[in-house]
């Protein structure tokens, strides 16, 4: 007889009658907007682990009272099971201290490391983290790969089964950060709010498996009921097949990599190689470590001030203006400016992209910062030759912020960098 893999149940209907349960020491992600049900969620998993008389260690940012009424309102005595030994919350405090860190990303491997410290303290069958989204954000993304895969492994070799749950991507390099993640997952839970004035209505859910689970992918609507938590529209057998078979006709929810298969060569060619026509090009989806939309860089660079004004370690925030008569001439356009830009930075430089701006904010900049930013542009711009060379820095401006103790803060700076400005 074929070995049955050994599943364990989740209290998610959806999940466990779509599947069976959660495969024991896989890791499952869980991704969502703010207030779609996610803690909920992560509460009815720790539940159902109390009621099998499992260990579950809960990693929470929230104040344990805060989270003991999360839980009351799905009748879930919380006091009682953390008093049986049977739910052990710590409280983690998101990692503001990284923000000072000479090297953020090394300060984040320290946090990923100390939570197979504590899964060795603690022995837990189950594992929560609610929510892991601030101690992932790496700048090198090969390094969080390899960090996050390096916990995962830990924590599975003890036979832990383990539900992450991560915020919704908001940007294109927090969407590479997930897919960064999710790819070495046994499965993922995408949930998808319907309203956001009234959480209560739910939204639509997608379990999407990574590894195993070959019963597939499954969509369901669901809605949170007081007293018993989130409820999935998924009820039998018949539900079941209604919402495997639509997994035809609609794209996949959560984040995946899209794998690219090159058409087929005709059985009539006696050539192994074919027309470029007869290729259909797909634009790849590309995003930078170092680019980031202007919320997050007034954040980094707030951060900055703030770094500046305890230490006084001092940064270079460089704006760069590019005349528009340059776009109409097809001299060069934002694109290939940023672009030139970005490969005449360090991976640690913070660039923004605002209209016809490029900002490049340097940690450790100074005064000569402009002219060694300039003088690398040169060299990684769509032409090399000298005369376009020349002709490409005669539309372009630029202005350094110096920072002083009178700096207040980064919507200050941005404010006076940002304003219409007539070139001439």
């Amino acid at each position: 007889m074929r070995k049955k893999p050994n599943l364990v149940s989740t209290g998610l209907s959806l999940v466990d009658k779509a599947w069976g349960g959660f495969y024991k020491g896989g890791t499952y992600i869980l991704i969502g907007p703010r207030k779609s049900g996610r803690t909920l969620i992560s509460l009815q998993y720790a539940m159902e682990g109390v009621k099998k008389k499992e260990v579950t260690l809960f990693f929470t940012a929230m104040r344990p009272k805060d989270l003991m009424i999360h839980a009351s309102s799905i009748e879930f005595d919380l006091q009682a099971a953390m008093n049986q030994n049977l739910v052990i919350v710590v409280r983690v405090a998101p990692p503001v201290e990284m923000y000072d860190a000479d090297n953020p990303d090394e300060f984040l491997v320290e946090y990923l490391n100390d939570i197979v410290t504590v899964v060795d303290q603690y022995h837990p069958d189950r594992l929560v983290f609610d929510e892991l989204t601030p101690f992932v954000s790496f700048e090198n993304l090969g390094l969080l790969q390899q960090t996050f895969l390096s916990t995962l492994e830990a924590i599975e070799e003890k036979n832990v089964t383990s539900l992450l749950v991560l915020s919704e991507p908001a940007t294109s390099f927090a969407q590479t950060i997930v897919d960064s993640m999710a790819q070495y997952s046994t499965a993922i839970i995408y949930l998808q709010k319907k309203s956001e004035d009234n959480p209560q209505q739910g939204g639509r859910a997608t379990i999407t498996p990574n590894i195993g689970h070959t019963e597939g992918q499954y969509f369901s609507d669901y809605f949170i009921e007081p007293y018993h938590g989130v409820k999935f529209m998924f009820e039998n057998d018949k539900a079941a097949e209604t919402e495997q078979a639509q997994t035809a006709q609609q794209p996949a929810a959560p984040p995946q990599q899209q794998i690219y298969a090159p058409p087929s060569m005709s059985s009539k060619s006696s050539s192994k190689y074919k027309p470029l026509t007869n290729v259909d090009s797909t634009a790849p989806q590309m995003s930078f470590p170092n680019v980031y939309d202007l919320n997050e860089f007034t954040l980094i660079l707030n951060n900055q001030i703030a770094l500046f004004k305890s230490t006084g370690q001092g940064f270079a925030l460089i704006s760069m203006k590019l005349d528009p008569i340059a776009v109409s001439q097809n001299i060069i356009n934002i694109p290939q400016l940023q672009n030139a830009v970005r490969l005449s930075t360090d991976k640690k430089d913070k660039i923004c992209v605002v209209n016809d701006k490029i900002l490049v904010l340097m940690g450790k900049g100074d005064e000569k910062s402009l002219g060694i930013l300039v003088s690398k542009m040169k060299s990684n711009l769509p032409n090399s030759d000298p005369v376009y060379v020349t002709r490409v820095m005669q539309y372009l401006y630029a202005f350094t912020y110096e920072v002083s103790d009178n700096t207040e803060n980064a919507e200050t700076i941005l404010s006076e960098i940002l304003e219409d400005e007539h070139i001439g």
